[in-house]
This record gives structure tokens, C-alpha cells and sequence, in this order.
């Protein structure tokens, strides 16, 4: 979708946006692909008008291959179908970051099971790696079913999945008011969360996408500690045993502008690990730290390392990302290896 940023002003008063491709599983292969130097594609769907070849454009600039991309006719007024689009305020001290997303009718949202070649995708070319979540599966029943025929073909060709619960209270707002439709959007998650590898989120989130346990709203002091943590994820497991990995950041807000910053991650062989803990971590623009977490603890698994290690690279990526305005990831892959070796700020000579 096309993100609108008005800078440090706010969205009721501004008279100009700057304009930045987003979205919760684009970053991720976003990051993969302009931060370390993996081939990686998007498979969505964008009406063919001037919005939508901003988008691919942006995309291409990113280097994410867009050949996956279907383009759906523009009936001159996107009745029919339309591209997303998403307003976002950075926040600043006391101010918090505050998303408008618009994003009825998308194109993205009427994907349908077979509107892209799954099997070709996983039986053919070989995809290594698929990454999806629940903004993608919030936004529609079809678009649900289409994850969940992505996540079978890819189990079906050994093809490793990740999945970021990614909870945005908004787009499960409508489904809150109708019980039946939310009870069916619960089931549908927990179907694709039994095909996934590594499932990744704030382990609050767990009871408002999945559909059990209480919620808990994240970024505070009131977060799980370890024996509870490890108690919750050891469950999960159990529930889903395909689980091989379960992760997720570890934020405190002092304000909008400073936040402790963290990770941790769960599996079967390591139990529950904890990466350096960065603490009054100045932000620019917060969104887009959970991505680009999961990017570097991705890029880390793909590349045969240990889960501590993956963790302190999706960690540290995290970090970086929230220096920098825009949903995606500016940082490099030197500059992620160094902050998770212990490396510090200062100039670069």
C-alpha cells in the first residue's frame, strides 16, 4: 500500500505528505532483500492507475522483484477495486504514533485462491522462504483463504513459513461487531498457524488474532517475564506443533521518542532466549521496527546461524530502522552485524 507521512506535523493539519511504499509482510522482504542481499519477490495485488505504478515503483526502487504482481483493470473511479492507503503520524514525546489506514475494497483484499500460481511458486522455482501475517489476513475472508493456500503449497515443497500475527486493532474492529464472522477469522488463523515454521508477535496479540487466552495491549513494563513467557510459548507449541521458532520484541515506551528495545525468541532445543536489551533507544519513526525485526532474525535463520544469533541480528535491525523515517529498513547489513556485536553510535570516518 502507499503510506502518507506528514513529516513531524500531524495528519489533520497537514498541507503536504511525503509518500513511502509499506506494509507488514512487504517490509520483511523488503529488509531481506535491501539490507542483506537476498532475492525476494511480493505476490499481491494493486489496480493498474497512477497510484498503483507509484507503488511499483517504490517497490522496484526497494529491489523486490514485482513480476508477482496482480494488476487488477481501474474502473475510473475504484469502485471495484482500489489501492490502500495508509496515513501515518511518527508521534513525538508525549505525542504517540497514530495510523489512519484506508483500505476497503483493495485489490489486495479480493485476492482469491489461484489468482497466483502457488504451485509454481513452491514446485517449480523453489521458494526457500515464505513470509505472510495477519494484516494481509485481516483484511478479508478470500484474502484468509489465499494465505492459507500459500502456507499449504509451501509446507507441501518443504518451503520454510513465517507468520507475524501483526494484531492492528482497526482492522478487526468491523469483525468485533459481528461474532460469527469473528469466531470464522479466528479458525482461519489458527489453519494457517498450524502450517507455519516460525510464528512471530507480540504474545499479547495471541488471543485477539488466534482466538485464545487474554490480550494484553504490549509496549510496557506490565509485559510477561521469562517463566510466564516460556510457560505461554511451551502451550503455543503444543497447540501448534509445527512450531520450530516463536519470537517477538520487547518494547517499553517512555515516550514516542524513546523506547527500550529488545527481543526474544522460543524453540523446542534453545528454550527461551533473550537478546541485548537496549534501553532508552531514541526513535524516529517507530514503524517498521517490528519488520525489520523479523527480517534480521530471518535473514539470520537463512543463513544457518543460531537462533541467539539470528535474534541478536533481528534485534539490532529493529533498532536501526526506527532511525530512519518510512516504513523500510535504511539501514546496511555492516551496520546491523556491528550493532549486534556490541557496536555503538558515532561518526563514521
Amino acid at each position: 500500500m502507499l503510506r502518507l507521512d506528514p513529516g513531524e506535523g500531524r495528519i489533520r493539519t497537514a498541507r503536504s505528505f511525503r509518500v513511502w511504499e509499506g506494509g507488514g509482510e512487504y517490509n520483511v522482504v523488503r529488509g531481506l532483500r535491501r539490507t542483506f542481499g537476498h532475492r525476494t519477490a511480493i505476490a499481491t495485488a494493486l489496480v493498474d492507475n497512477e497510484v498503483g505504478r507509484l507503488v511499483e515503483d517504490l517497490v522496484l526502487t526497494g529491489g523486490v522483484d514485482t513480476s508477482l504482481v496482480r494488476w487488477v483493470p481501474f474502473d475510473g473511479v475504484g469502485r471495484e477495486a482500489r489501492n490502500g492507503l495508509n496515513f501515518t503520524e511518527r508521534g513525538f514525546g508525549l505525542r504517540g504514533a497514530v495510523g489512519v489506514s484506508d483500505r476497503g475494497h483493495t485489490a489486495a483484499s479480493q485476492l482469491r485462491p489461484g489468482d497466483v500460481d502457488a504451485e509454481h511458486l513452491f514446485g517449480e522455482l523453489g521458494v526457500r522462504w515464505l513470509h505472510t501475517g495477519g494484516v494481509f489476513a485481516a483484511l478479508s475472508e478470500s484474502a484468509r483463504a489465499t494465505a492459507l493456500e500459500f502456507v499449504r503449497a509451501a509446507r507441501r515443497h518443504g518451503t520454510v513459513v513465517s507468520y507475524d500475527l501483526n494484531y492492528r486493532p482497526s482492522l478487526w474492529r468491523a469483525l468485533r461487531e459481528r461474532p460469527a464472522e469473528l469466531e470464522a477469522a479466528w479458525a482461519a488463523n489458527r489453519e494457517i498457524v498450524r502450517e507455519v515454521d516460525v510464528l512471530l508477535g507480540h504474545e499479547g496479540h495471541l488471543a485477539a488474532v488466534l482466538g485464545f487466552e487474554a490480550a494484553s495491549a504490549g509496549d510496557g513494563p506490565h509485559e510477561l517475564g521469562p517463566a510466564e513467557l516460556t510457560g505461554k510459548f511451551e502451550r503455543l507449541a503444543g497447540e501448534f506443533p509445527r512450531l520450530a521458532v516463536v519470537a517477538t520484541t520487547r518494547r517499553t515506551v517512555r515516550s514516542a521518542t524513546r523506547n527500550d528495545w529488545g527481543g526474544v525468541a522460543w524453540s523446542p532445543a534453545t528454550g527461551l532466549l533473550r537478546s541485548v536489551f537496549r534501553e532508552d533507544v531514541e526513535v524516529l519513526d517507530r514503524i517498521g521496527g517490528g519488520d525489520s525485526f523479523a527480517s534480521g532474525l530471518v535473514h539470520g535463520l537463512l543463513r544457518g546461524e543460531d537462533l541467539a544469533t539470528a535474534l541478536e541480528y533481528g534485534a539490532a535491525h529493529g533498532a536501526l530502522a526506527m532511525t530512519t523515517p518510512g516504513d523500510a529498513t535504511m539501514a546496511t547489513e555492516a551496520e546491523v552485524l556491528a550493532l549486534a556485536a556490541g557496536g555503538r553510535s558515532g561518526v563514521d570516518r
